[in-house]
């Protein structure tokens, strides 16, 4: 008794000074019902977005998934009742601290609005709910008469006075009620006679090519033309390299000098537009496109950069060392039949069975850390100017997928992909990736950060080297990047630990086109 007194009393003597310990909690799944496109969740800015269908009704909105970190605990639960997103909700996930996200969603509604004879593109300013077309000098604002429109959700919106054909008078402001799930919209119809029906709006130069935007009359043709700086004689664009929607113009003038200065201008019926003067930018080359440059640091993690050199690519071999050796590694099996290349391996690193599976991937970026027994990246190099095309060999060795988490399992048995892609950003710094699923940031093709983006995808079993062309998909046209990120992976799912143990991808002599 003695004794089990005494514990008693050194145990209540004891007091728990530790800290406890910081666990970021993050909301791992988000979906609605109705949305338009996979949610996009910033583990590291604790902000979710979701993408709405344009008839979804967004202050009503239902959530149809909503998973947080394992342990944490929302203090409100989105699978209840609806939401409005008009404006941002803010969620409180709790597990010994407390971490505030903001939810936002973005409804992207197609509206438009033609005439008959307009000059030009129609303005829509959805913000302020008004339309403002532009017509010439003799036109009759009594009777214009609407070619198309469209200013709410698609089959669910009424028009009061019903305005979808027919003709208008625009002698005054039109004032039109646009209704959607029973709320309505006020929206003014406006008309401006111009005296210019031909104009040059909007020139931006690239590298190689020019993109000119432009107005004339709905019902006339329309083109541009183009000359060096200096030179007399103007050039017709040819006619496969334009579009004319209506009034509107658009096209784009390849084969062009870098670094050179062009004039643009659009014409018409005759009638020349203003003169648009710009300089086209210079060309980059990939640093080590070819992969010739490697050092084995510690005498195991194969680093794709010579010693004592500027690092441009990375690649996960500082991860799986910590398991096993380096599943990236510097080959002899190139295009050429010298130098070196790249050879990524898909295959399980650990000891007496005890690991992980390691997709092998190169990136233009940098290992950060390891995180347990995932990773931490920096994703992307700085880069401002605007390719077309990222060229390059490549030779792929499938294998069947037999390592998948719980959010793949469905593949397992299936050819493992490989996975080679290029995008150009807007990212301000580079973009942290983290593969642990409590606080899991992987790059997102469909994110509001990508300008331009291109990829290739393989599930087969190659003899050899082949040629291979990615086209980059420009979603701006106007904004500079100022990230690069090209990534190549011997399995697509790589991030989720899943993929073919033995899927082999080789990649060389990697370029940049500026040209189309």
């Amino acid at each position: 008794m003695f004794l089990v007194l005494i514990s008693f009393g050194i145990t209540g003597c004891i007091h728990n000074d530790l800290p406890f310990p910081k666990i970021t909690q993050t909301i791992t799944s988000l979906a609605a019902v109705g949305q338009s496109r996979d949610a996009n969740i910033d583990s590291l800015g604790l902000k979710a977005t979701i993408y709405l269908e344009e008839t979804t009704d967004i202050q009503n909105v239902r959530f149809s998934e909503f998973s947080v970190s394992t342990g944490g605990e929302a203090d409100v639960n989105l699978l209840e009742g609806s939401y409005d997103m008009m404006q941002p909700l803010y969620v409180s996930i709790t597990r010994y601290q407390t971490y505030i996200w903001e939810i936002n969603a973005i409804q992207n509604i197609v509206r438009y609005f033609t005439v008959e004879g307009q000059v030009g593109e129609t303005v829509v300013d959805a913000a302020a709910c008004r339309v403002i077309i532009y017509l010439p000098e003799n036109a009759d604002l009594s009777k214009v008469k609407i070619e198309s429109m469209k200013l709410g959700p698609e089959g669910i919106t009424t028009y009061v006075p019903n305005i979808s054909s027919g003709e208008i008078d625009l002698t005054h402001p039109l004032r039109v009620e646009v209704i959607a799930h029973d709320r309505t919209e006020y929206w003014t119809i406006y008309a401006e006679l111009v005296e210019q029906t031909v104009g040059t709006e909007n020139v931006e130069a690239w590298s190689k090519v020019i993109w000119a935007y432009g107005s004339c009359e709905a019902d006339k043709r329309g083109s541009f033309q183009y000359r060096e700086q200096g030179n007399e004689e103007w050039v017709d664009i040819d006619s496969s390299w334009l579009t004319q929607n209506g009034g509107a113009l658009s096209c784009y003038i390849p084969h062009l000098k870098p670094i050179t200065t062009y004039e643009v201008r659009c014409i018409s019926d005759g009638e020349n537009g203003n003169i648009i003067t710009v300089t086209t930018q210079d060309t980059m080359d990939l640093p080590d496109g070819s992969f010739d440059q490697w050092w084995l640091k510690d005498g195991k993690i194969w680093c794709p950069w010579n010693e004592g050199g500027t690092p441009y690519w990375d690649t996960g071999n500082t991860g799986a060392a910590t398991l096993g050796q380096s599943n990236v590694v510097p080959t002899e099996h190139t295009v050429s039949g010298t130098g070196q290349a790249a050879e990524l391996n898909t295959k399980f690193v650990g000891l007496f069975g005890i690991g992980k599976l390691g997709a092998g991937s190169i990136y233009t970026g940098s290992f950060k850390k390891v995180d347990g027994t995932n990773g931490i990246l920096d994703f992307g190099r700085p880069f401002d100017l605007r390719p077309t095309k990222l060229r390059g060999y490549y030779q792929y060795k499938t294998a069947d997928i037999d390592y998948t988490n719980s959010e793949w399992e469905d593949l397992k048995g299936r050819p493992d992909t490989c996975h080679i892609y290029i995008a150009l950003t807007d990212w301000t710094a580079p973009y942290e990736i983290r593969t642990n699923p409590n606080n899991r940031q992987l790059f997102n093709k469909d994110a509001d950060y990508i300008i331009a983006y291109g990829e290739l995808l393989y599930s087969g079993t190659m003899d050899d080297y082949a040629p291979f062309e990615i086209e980059l998909e420009y979603r701006d046209y106007f904004t500079k990047p100022s990230y690069i990120q090209i990534t190549c992976a011997a399995s697509k799912y790589g991030d989720y630990f899943t993929g073919g143990n033995g899927a082999v991808l080789y990649v060389d002599e990697f370029s940049l086109d500026y040209d189309y």
